[in-house]
Parts: C-alpha cells; structure tokens; sequence
C-alpha cells in the first residue's frame, strides 16, 4: 500500500524541478488573492487512476484548496466525466495542473491496459504481474497503477527477491551453482528474500524442480506447447510464471496451461496517456 509518506519526495521534487524560483508566468498577471475554480475533465475512456495522487498533490502545494472527489481510483471512465473539482489559490491551481496531469495521464494508461489484460484471463487461475520496465523516477506510481489496474506487482526493485535470470545463471556457471550460491548468501546474511529462477527450457526447469528453496519457476520464451510441458512436468511443486512474448492475442493461450503468474512488462513500458483536462470553471 503506496502512502502519503512513500509519494512526498517524489512530489517535492516534481515540484522543484517545475516550479524552480517561482511560476513567473501567474506571477506577472494573476493576484496573488485571486481564487478559482478548476475541474478534471476525461476526455478519452479506461480506468481512472491518480486521484490520491491528485488529492496529495493538492495538499502538498496548498492544504487550503477544497476538493470535491466524483469519481473512485479503478473506475470505468468516458469522455464528458467530471473526475473533481478544486477550488482555492489561482496560483496553487496552476502550479498543482501539469504534475496531476501528467501523473494521472500516465498512471490511468497504464491501469487501462492492465485492466484489459487482468480481463482477458478472468476464467482462469493466472494473475497479471508488471515487471521492472519502468520509467527511471516513477516506478512507484507505476506500480501502483498496475494495482488500480487489478494486476499484481512483481518485485519492487533488486532488494526484495533474489531472482535468478539468464545472465546471473550463466556468470554463476549454471542453475544448480547459482542456486546453491544464492542459498548460502540468504544464510550467511539471514535474510528471507524468495528464490524465483529463471529458465529457458525445460531441462533448466528439471534442473531446479531437483533443487528444495524455489518459490517460483519463470517459463522465459516458452511456447505454449513448452510451456503446458512445463506446467505438468512442475506438477503444482513450485508456483509457475510466464514471461517474455505476451501479448493480447496469445495470453489467454498462454492462461490456460495452468500457470499462476503470467508477467507482461508491455502494461508498463507501452502505453499511451489517457487524455485528461483541468479546466477553469
């Protein structure tokens, strides 16, 4: 769960880098006692995401503007809708407009995608997962779009798995070595990260289904064939993902071999912003 704490330094120094030494622009010709009006207006269609972000935004910049929230983060958006409306210091509006824009635009493409693929499988057991494709500086709001999205986050960052993939097994002169490596690391420094590895067929997958302390395959470039060999040769031992080629044409191919986790870096590294508009009202 994304907190006001987690988002804070992101937004200062969103606001540092736009800001600067003053928006010189409403300085020059809008008081400083001026109030006004604006409202977020959907000018395409998806899933809404950022509206806390917006609201933190706000609060960030002035704590006086007063909100009017209509719409809920994960909702079905159309043209015409009225997301919320703010109204307090012209200058504060102006200044909080590009940030909540560029943040929402980006957060609600990338919960629209991953809503459509999160749909696309529903009548099976696997779950939608992003991956470490994320823009530099904004991989927290990314993730917590793909959430809003219904998907699930994979790994945050380097820190919080050990995850095993081709070029660490190769450097490492092989999965069994890799493994056994990785085991006395976690060991000598007591830690409790998870083991996922990474295989490339599936005599790598035979090679760590013999090894105890993998919580999850990854299928990397199977085809669907390979891939329904693999399900069944894993036999529900150890969790099960997908990855690499995923599109929306063959996921549902891909879901239906049984696997748990099917990973799709596209929901976050190709996309296209949802339109949205703050206007003076």
């Amino acid at each position: 769960m994304i907190t006001k704490e987690d988002i804070l330094p992101f937004i200062n120094s969103a606001l540092t880098e736009d800001v600067g030494d003053g928006d010189h622009s409403s300085l020059a010709c809008i008081s400083v006692d001026n109030i006004g009006r604006v409202q977020l207006i959907v000018k395409d269609h998806g899933i809404i995401a950022g509206i806390q972000m917006a609201i933190w935004i706000f609060e960030s910049i002035n704590p006086k503007i007063k909100l009017s929230i209509f719409k809920t983060d994960g909702d079905y958006v159309c043209h015409g809708d009225i997301v919320l409306q703010a109204e307090g210091s012209s200058h504060s509006l102006l200044i909080a407009e590009r940030l909540i824009l560029n943040c929402m635009q980006r957060m609600s493409a990338i919960a629209t995608k991953t809503s459509k693929y999160v749909n696309l499988i529903e009548n099976t057991k696997a779950k939608i997962l992003d991956t470490r494709k994320t823009t530099p500086g904004i991989r927290m709001l990314e993730k917590w779009a793909v959430v809003i999205g219904g998907g699930e986050n994979h790994r945050f960052g380097l820190y919080d798995m050990i995850m095993l993939k081709d070029n660490h097994i190769d450097f490492a002169g092989g999965i069994p070595n890799a493994l056994k490596k990785a085991k006395e690391y976690l060991k000598k420094n007591r830690f409790t990260l998870p083991i996922v590895v990474e295989t490339r067929n599936l005599v790598e997958v035979k090679q760590v289904i013999a090894i105890n302390g993998v919580e999850r395959i990854m299928l990397d470039n199977f085809s669907v064939d390979e891939t329904s060999m693999a399900v069944k040769l894993i036999n529900k031992k150890i969790k099960t993902e997908t990855s690499g080629g995923i599109t929306e044409k063959n996921i549902c191919s891909y879901a239906h071999c049984g696997v748990d986790y099917i990973s799709v870096g596209a929901i976050t590294h190709s996309v296209i912003n949802m339109d949205l508009s703050l206007k003076a009202i």
